[in-house]
């Protein structure tokens, strides 16, 4: 089993989704949680990494856990152990970039 190290690429906010779907819609309201450059490593089981937003690893971990055991994602991702993931929030989503790495 290899290790995923989960980077945070990017975080985007739909402030025109926002107004229009939410009850009372922010002026702005980025993801929260996380910070663009975060790292986290996932080391096996099913353990979320410390820190890691609950919702987003709910969305993640399917392809964690698959990198992880050897799965590949070529070829339609461009480098071998690696997948760009973002967790499901429409309004206020997260863009992941997970790689394979060894302890």
């Amino acid at each position: 089993m290899k290790a995923v190290r989960i980077t945070v690429l990017r975080k985007q906010f739909y402030e025109d989704l926002a107004i229009r779907f939410l009850r009372e819609p922010p002026s702005e309201c980025s993801c929260d949680f996380f910070q663009e450059g975060d790292v986290f490593l996932y080391t096996g089981g099913a353990e979320m990494p410390a820190g890691f937003c609950p919702w987003a690893w709910i969305d993640l971990y399917r392809s964690v856990s698959a990198l992880s055991c050897g799965a590949t994602y070529t070829p339609w991702q461009r480098s071998e152990g690696t997948s760009v993931v973002c967790c499901s929030d429409g309004i206020r989503p997260v863009t992941f970039l997970l790689e394979t790495t060894t302890l």
